[in-house]
Protein backbone atom coordinates (compact mmCIF):
# COMPACT_ATOMS: atom_id res chain seq x y z
CA UNK A 1 0.00 0.00 0.00
CA UNK A 2 0.93 3.62 -0.39
CA UNK A 3 4.37 4.46 1.66
CA UNK A 4 3.71 6.67 4.86
CA UNK A 5 -0.29 6.28 4.01
CA UNK A 6 -1.94 6.90 7.60
CA UNK A 7 0.76 10.02 8.21
CA UNK A 8 0.78 12.18 4.83
CA UNK A 9 -1.76 12.56 3.04
CA UNK A 10 -3.87 15.32 0.49
CA UNK A 11 -5.87 17.68 2.36
CA UNK A 12 -9.58 16.84 3.16
CA UNK A 13 -8.41 12.73 3.42
CA UNK A 14 -7.72 12.61 7.07
CA UNK A 15 -11.24 12.61 8.28
CA UNK A 16 -11.20 9.10 9.92
CA UNK A 17 -11.59 7.76 12.75
CA UNK A 18 -7.92 8.22 13.83
CA UNK A 19 -8.03 11.93 13.09
CA UNK A 20 -11.32 12.13 15.09
CA UNK A 21 -10.12 10.05 18.17
CA UNK A 22 -6.67 12.51 18.03
CA UNK A 23 -9.10 15.51 18.65
CA UNK A 24 -11.55 14.01 21.27
CA UNK A 25 -10.10 15.48 23.93
CA UNK A 26 -7.23 17.68 25.72
CA UNK A 27 -5.84 15.05 27.00
CA UNK A 28 -5.87 13.47 23.47
CA UNK A 29 -4.38 16.83 21.92
CA UNK A 30 -1.56 16.97 24.41
CA UNK A 31 -0.53 13.52 23.53
CA UNK A 32 -1.14 14.51 19.33
CA UNK A 33 1.55 17.35 20.12
CA UNK A 34 3.68 15.47 22.00
CA UNK A 35 4.20 13.13 19.39
CA UNK A 36 3.95 15.05 16.46
CA UNK A 37 0.67 13.81 15.15
CA UNK A 38 -0.47 15.41 12.08
CA UNK A 39 -4.32 16.39 12.25
CA UNK A 40 -6.69 17.81 9.90
CA UNK A 41 -9.95 20.22 10.72
CA UNK A 42 -11.77 23.06 8.78
CA UNK A 43 -10.47 26.46 8.33
CA UNK A 44 -13.79 28.17 9.42
CA UNK A 45 -11.73 31.94 9.48
CA UNK A 46 -9.38 34.26 8.40
CA UNK A 47 -8.92 37.14 10.66
CA UNK A 48 -8.06 40.50 9.95
CA UNK A 49 -4.05 39.61 10.85
CA UNK A 50 -4.78 36.79 8.40
CA UNK A 51 -4.96 34.01 11.17
CA UNK A 52 -6.78 30.80 10.03
CA UNK A 53 -9.01 29.92 13.03
CA UNK A 54 -9.83 25.79 12.85
CA UNK A 55 -12.70 23.91 14.33
CA UNK A 56 -11.12 21.18 16.62
CA UNK A 57 -14.69 20.19 18.01
CA UNK A 58 -13.73 20.42 21.45
CA UNK A 59 -12.24 23.77 20.84
CA UNK A 60 -10.51 26.31 18.52
CA UNK A 61 -7.30 26.63 17.02
CA UNK A 62 -4.95 29.40 15.66
CA UNK A 63 -2.90 28.90 12.63
CA UNK A 64 -0.89 32.01 12.61
CA UNK A 65 -0.27 33.73 9.48
CA UNK A 66 3.55 33.04 9.41
CA UNK A 67 2.44 29.28 9.97
CA UNK A 68 0.20 28.67 7.59
CA UNK A 69 2.30 27.33 4.67
CA UNK A 70 5.65 25.97 3.43
CA UNK A 71 6.95 28.86 1.00
CA UNK A 72 9.41 26.11 -1.35
CA UNK A 73 10.55 29.15 -3.49
CA UNK A 74 11.53 31.35 -0.26
CA UNK A 75 9.18 34.10 -1.29
CA UNK A 76 6.45 35.16 0.83
CA UNK A 77 3.07 33.46 1.43
CA UNK A 78 0.30 35.17 -0.77
CA UNK A 79 -2.63 36.39 1.23
CA UNK A 80 -4.69 34.86 -1.01
CA UNK A 81 -2.80 31.66 -0.35
CA UNK A 82 -4.07 31.78 3.45
CA UNK A 83 -7.62 33.52 2.55
CA UNK A 84 -8.52 30.65 0.32
CA UNK A 85 -8.18 28.12 2.85
CA UNK A 86 -11.22 29.21 4.62
CA UNK A 87 -14.36 26.82 4.54
CA UNK A 88 -11.87 23.70 3.68
CA UNK A 89 -10.01 21.17 5.70
CA UNK A 90 -6.10 22.34 6.52
CA UNK A 91 -3.75 19.85 8.21
CA UNK A 92 -1.47 20.97 10.99
CA UNK A 93 0.72 20.00 13.68
CA UNK A 94 0.04 21.30 17.61
CA UNK A 95 2.84 23.73 18.73
CA UNK A 96 1.05 24.89 21.92
CA UNK A 97 -2.21 25.79 23.82
CA UNK A 98 -2.55 29.07 25.39
CA UNK A 99 -5.96 30.87 26.68
CA UNK A 100 -8.76 32.50 24.18
CA UNK A 101 -9.44 34.90 26.54
CA UNK A 102 -12.83 34.13 27.53
CA UNK A 103 -11.53 31.16 30.64
CA UNK A 104 -11.00 28.70 27.86
CA UNK A 105 -8.05 27.21 26.00
CA UNK A 106 -7.29 27.11 22.15
CA UNK A 107 -4.46 25.41 20.14
CA UNK A 108 -1.60 27.23 18.68
CA UNK A 109 -1.06 24.96 15.00
CA UNK A 110 1.28 24.77 12.20
CA UNK A 111 0.35 23.78 9.36
CA UNK A 112 3.94 24.85 7.57
CA UNK A 113 5.51 22.35 10.52
CA UNK A 114 3.10 19.58 8.90
CA UNK A 115 4.28 20.41 5.45
CA UNK A 116 7.64 20.21 6.15
CA UNK A 117 7.36 17.26 8.08
CA UNK A 118 5.70 16.03 4.79
CA UNK A 119 8.07 17.25 2.18
CA UNK A 120 11.08 15.91 4.23
CA UNK A 121 10.27 12.73 5.47
CA UNK A 122 7.68 11.55 2.46
CA UNK A 123 8.03 13.47 -0.33
CA UNK A 124 11.58 14.16 -0.94
CA UNK A 125 12.31 10.08 -0.36
CA UNK A 126 9.95 8.76 -2.53
CA UNK A 127 11.49 7.46 -5.68
CA UNK A 128 10.70 6.87 -9.99
CA UNK A 129 7.86 5.27 -10.05
CA UNK A 130 6.42 5.11 -6.84
CA UNK A 131 2.44 5.42 -6.83
CA UNK A 132 0.67 7.70 -4.02
CA UNK A 133 -2.57 9.29 -3.84
CA UNK A 134 -3.74 13.10 -4.61
CA UNK A 135 -6.50 15.16 -4.66
CA UNK A 136 -7.17 17.56 -7.91
CA UNK A 137 -7.07 21.32 -6.36
CA UNK A 138 -6.71 23.43 -9.39
CA UNK A 139 -7.49 23.03 -13.15
CA UNK A 140 -5.72 25.30 -15.75
CA UNK A 141 -5.20 24.86 -19.59
CA UNK A 142 -2.31 23.49 -19.39
CA UNK A 143 -2.58 20.76 -16.62
CA UNK A 144 -4.05 19.94 -13.46
CA UNK A 145 -2.51 20.46 -9.87
CA UNK A 146 -2.70 18.16 -7.60
CA UNK A 147 -2.42 17.77 -3.50
CA UNK A 148 0.74 15.20 -3.13
CA UNK A 149 0.37 15.57 0.81
CA UNK A 150 -0.55 18.12 3.34
CA UNK A 151 -0.92 20.71 0.83
CA UNK A 152 1.89 21.04 -0.96
CA UNK A 153 1.00 21.17 -4.97
CA UNK A 154 2.61 18.95 -8.35
CA UNK A 155 1.53 19.15 -11.57
CA UNK A 156 -0.50 16.81 -14.03
CA UNK A 157 0.77 18.62 -17.36
CA UNK A 158 -2.08 18.28 -19.60
CA UNK A 159 0.15 15.41 -21.96
CA UNK A 160 0.44 13.40 -18.60
CA UNK A 161 -2.87 13.23 -17.86
CA UNK A 162 -4.03 10.42 -20.35
CA UNK A 163 -3.46 8.83 -23.88
CA UNK A 164 -6.16 9.75 -25.09
CA UNK A 165 -6.04 13.40 -26.40
CA UNK A 166 -8.51 16.02 -24.22
CA UNK A 167 -8.38 19.85 -24.93
CA UNK A 168 -8.60 20.90 -20.61
CA UNK A 169 -7.88 19.25 -17.82
CA UNK A 170 -11.88 19.62 -16.41
CA UNK A 171 -12.68 17.13 -19.72
CA UNK A 172 -10.80 14.20 -16.83
CA UNK A 173 -10.96 15.54 -13.30
CA UNK A 174 -12.83 17.84 -11.16
CA UNK A 175 -11.96 19.89 -8.29
CA UNK A 176 -11.59 18.12 -5.43
CA UNK A 177 -11.60 14.68 -6.86
CA UNK A 178 -9.28 12.11 -4.82
CA UNK A 179 -6.83 10.78 -7.98
CA UNK A 180 -3.71 8.09 -8.05
CA UNK A 181 -0.23 9.75 -9.09
CA UNK A 182 3.34 7.92 -10.41
CA UNK A 183 5.91 9.73 -9.75
CA UNK A 184 8.23 10.72 -12.65
CA UNK A 185 11.18 12.31 -10.87
CA UNK A 186 12.00 14.12 -7.44
CA UNK A 187 14.29 17.40 -7.49
CA UNK A 188 15.84 16.83 -3.49
CA UNK A 189 17.49 20.76 -4.56
CA UNK A 190 14.15 22.46 -5.50
CA UNK A 191 11.68 20.98 -3.09
CA UNK A 192 9.66 19.65 -5.67
CA UNK A 193 8.36 15.91 -7.70
CA UNK A 194 7.07 15.85 -10.70
CA UNK A 195 3.66 13.37 -11.48
CA UNK A 196 2.14 11.76 -14.19
CA UNK A 197 -1.05 9.99 -14.69
CA UNK A 198 -1.37 7.95 -17.88
CA UNK A 199 0.19 5.09 -16.87
CA UNK A 200 -2.06 4.20 -14.13
CA UNK A 201 -5.18 3.88 -17.32
CA UNK A 202 -3.98 0.84 -18.77
CA UNK A 203 -2.56 -0.01 -21.89
CA UNK A 204 -3.88 0.00 -25.25
CA UNK A 205 -4.51 -4.02 -25.40
CA UNK A 206 -5.42 -3.39 -21.49
CA UNK A 207 -8.28 -1.39 -23.05
CA UNK A 208 -9.10 -2.73 -26.08
CA UNK A 209 -9.85 -6.04 -24.55
CA UNK A 210 -13.16 -3.98 -22.80
CA UNK A 211 -14.50 -4.11 -26.32
CA UNK A 212 -15.51 -6.55 -29.19
CA UNK A 213 -16.22 -5.55 -33.10
CA UNK A 214 -19.76 -5.64 -33.34
CA UNK A 215 -20.63 -3.67 -30.43
CA UNK A 216 -22.56 0.01 -30.29
CA UNK A 217 -21.39 1.94 -27.23
CA UNK A 218 -21.25 5.47 -26.05
CA UNK A 219 -17.60 7.60 -26.66
CA UNK A 220 -16.70 11.22 -26.20
CA UNK A 221 -15.53 13.07 -29.69
CA UNK A 222 -11.67 14.19 -28.50
CA UNK A 223 -10.62 15.81 -31.77
CA UNK A 224 -12.29 16.32 -35.41
CA UNK A 225 -9.72 16.58 -38.27
CA UNK A 226 -10.39 17.02 -41.81
CA UNK A 227 -9.44 12.86 -42.61
CA UNK A 228 -11.60 11.62 -39.34
CA UNK A 229 -13.38 11.91 -35.72
CA UNK A 230 -11.43 10.68 -32.85
CA UNK A 231 -13.53 9.09 -30.19
CA UNK A 232 -12.35 8.30 -26.41
CA UNK A 233 -14.01 5.04 -25.80
CA UNK A 234 -11.55 4.95 -22.44
CA UNK A 235 -9.24 7.45 -21.08
CA UNK A 236 -6.49 5.57 -22.53
CA UNK A 237 -8.03 4.19 -25.63
CA UNK A 238 -9.26 6.16 -28.88
CA UNK A 239 -10.92 5.38 -32.07
CA UNK A 240 -11.49 7.05 -35.70
CA UNK A 241 -14.60 7.12 -37.49
CA UNK A 242 -15.13 9.09 -41.23
CA UNK A 243 -15.30 13.03 -40.84
CA UNK A 244 -18.58 14.82 -40.01
CA UNK A 245 -18.99 18.33 -40.21
CA UNK A 246 -22.02 17.89 -37.79
CA UNK A 247 -20.38 16.81 -34.50
CA UNK A 248 -18.29 18.65 -32.07
CA UNK A 249 -15.35 18.68 -29.61
CA UNK A 250 -16.65 17.08 -26.04
CA UNK A 251 -19.94 16.00 -27.35
CA UNK A 252 -21.00 12.24 -26.36
CA UNK A 253 -21.41 10.22 -28.97
CA UNK A 254 -23.07 6.42 -29.81
CA UNK A 255 -20.48 4.28 -32.18
CA UNK A 256 -20.06 0.74 -34.34
CA UNK A 257 -16.67 -0.65 -33.49
CA UNK A 258 -16.09 -1.73 -36.99
CA UNK A 259 -12.63 -3.36 -36.51
CA UNK A 260 -10.35 -3.69 -33.77
CA UNK A 261 -6.68 -3.69 -35.36
CA UNK A 262 -3.79 -4.64 -32.76
CA UNK A 263 -0.62 -4.61 -34.80
CA UNK A 264 -2.00 -0.94 -36.26
CA UNK A 265 -2.98 -0.08 -33.00
CA UNK A 266 -6.12 1.02 -34.31
CA UNK A 267 -9.95 0.81 -33.59
CA UNK A 268 -12.36 1.66 -36.84
CA UNK A 269 -15.56 3.54 -35.69
CA UNK A 270 -18.50 4.30 -37.39
CA UNK A 271 -20.62 7.05 -35.83
CA UNK A 272 -24.32 5.97 -35.06
CA UNK A 273 -25.73 8.96 -33.62
CA UNK A 274 -24.37 11.71 -30.96
CA UNK A 275 -26.29 13.01 -28.00
CA UNK A 276 -26.48 16.27 -26.08
CA UNK A 277 -23.04 17.74 -25.08
CA UNK A 278 -23.13 17.03 -21.50
CA UNK A 279 -20.47 14.68 -20.45
CA UNK A 280 -18.55 14.91 -17.10
CA UNK A 281 -15.76 13.34 -15.16
CA UNK A 282 -16.83 9.94 -13.75
CA UNK A 283 -16.78 9.91 -9.95
CA UNK A 284 -13.75 7.65 -9.57
CA UNK A 285 -11.12 6.81 -11.92
CA UNK A 286 -10.57 3.66 -13.06
CA UNK A 287 -7.04 2.47 -12.50
CA UNK A 288 -5.73 -1.02 -14.23
CA UNK A 289 -3.11 -0.79 -11.75
CA UNK A 290 -4.24 -2.66 -7.93
CA UNK A 291 -4.77 -0.61 -5.20
CA UNK A 292 -2.02 -2.67 -3.19
CA UNK A 293 0.98 -1.70 -6.24
CA UNK A 294 2.59 1.28 -5.11
CA UNK A 295 5.21 1.37 -7.23
CA UNK A 296 5.94 0.21 -11.25
CA UNK A 297 9.23 0.12 -12.95
CA UNK A 298 8.24 0.27 -16.12
CA UNK A 299 5.00 0.86 -18.17
CA UNK A 300 4.46 0.49 -22.79
CA UNK A 301 1.41 1.43 -24.04
CA UNK A 302 2.01 0.12 -27.14
CA UNK A 303 1.07 -3.63 -28.31
CA UNK A 304 4.04 -5.80 -28.89
CA UNK A 305 5.25 -5.96 -32.31
CA UNK A 306 4.09 -2.57 -33.29
CA UNK A 307 6.40 -0.13 -34.61
CA UNK A 308 5.12 2.77 -32.79
CA UNK A 309 6.74 2.57 -28.75
CA UNK A 310 4.75 4.33 -26.07
CA UNK A 311 6.02 3.85 -22.79
CA UNK A 312 7.67 5.29 -20.02
CA UNK A 313 10.44 4.19 -17.66
CA UNK A 314 11.36 5.00 -14.22
CA UNK A 315 13.92 1.93 -13.48
CA UNK A 316 15.00 -0.99 -15.37
CA UNK A 317 13.20 -1.69 -18.56
CA UNK A 318 12.41 -5.13 -18.89
CA UNK A 319 13.69 -6.13 -22.54
CA UNK A 320 10.44 -6.37 -25.56
CA UNK A 321 10.17 -7.72 -28.36
CA UNK A 322 8.62 -5.96 -31.32
CA UNK A 323 8.64 -8.72 -33.39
Amino acid sequence: MWKHQYTYLPEGMYSGSQNSEQMSSLAALERAMAQGKILEAPAILCDGDLNLIVDLGIMQGVIPRGQAALSLAGEPIKDIAIISRVGKPVCFQITGFESDGRGGTRAILSRRAAQAACLHDYLLTLQAGDIIPAKVTHLEHFGAFVDVGCGLASLFSIDSISVSRISHPRDRFYVGMPVRAVVKSVDAAEHRIYVSHKELLGTWEENAARFQVGQTVVGIVRSVEEYGVFIELAPNLAGLAEYRDDVVVGQPAAVYIKNIIPERMKIKLVIIDTCRSDSRPAERMSYFIPPEVDHIDYWRYSPSGNNRVIESVFGPAPLVSNS
